[in-house]
């Protein structure tokens, strides 16, 4: 169902990211950030970025050759023993949100992060998402304590529309 991002795949999916997460196309979905942030969620330069990274990989998900949703993994090495996955960018197309894509597409996040020996899964989440941290928590993610350094101090990651925003850490056993 999903399958690898190249770099031949970078204008699709910065139209696609932008639009499930900012501005007013977003508002067509569930899972926006455009209340919160405003500015851009990425760029071409860094997503192919991700492409080049051995580390990483953008998983997509297409209908009718249209990239209808995307996921990024990364694996992040050992901690304490244990290997690390990362779960993010996590993306559907506004209009087809709630369809089930989703959770597709954490299912073939996992799968992928397996490949790597990884046994652990671990995203960020604006704390103040409830309602998606809520809809991981029903996927088996669980509150780590955890909070990660704010990426909005570079302006290439969204400009906030209020001072408290904070990225919580929720991570699952694989």
């Amino acid at each position: 169902m999903a399958r690898v991002a190249t770099l031949a795949d970078v204008p699709a999916l910065h139209v696609l990211v932008e639009s499930a997460y900012r501005g007013d196309s977003a508002k067509a979905g569930w899972t926006h950030e455009a209340d919160l942030l405003d500015g851009q969620r990425t760029d071409q330069a860094a997503l192919a970025d991700i492409i080049a990274d051995p580390t990483q990989t953008i998983l997509i998900a297409e209908s009718n050759a249209d990239v209808i949703g995307c996921v990024q993994v990364a694996d992040k090495g050992v901690r304490d023993g244990i290997r690390i996955g990362y779960l993010g960018m996590l993306t559907v197309k506004p209009t087809l949100q709630s369809a089930g894509l989703g959770r597709t597409l954490i299912e073939a996040a996992e799968l992928h992060a397996r490949k790597f020996d990884a046994e652990c899964m671990e995203m960020t989440v604006i704390r103040q998402r409830r309602e998606l941290i809520d809809w991981y928590i029903r996927r088996g993610y669980a509150h780590t304590g955890r909070t990660a350094p704010s990426p909005w101090t570079d302006r290439r990651y969204g400009l906030p529309k209020m001072d408290d925003l904070e990225l919580i850490v929720l991570a699952k056993r694989l």
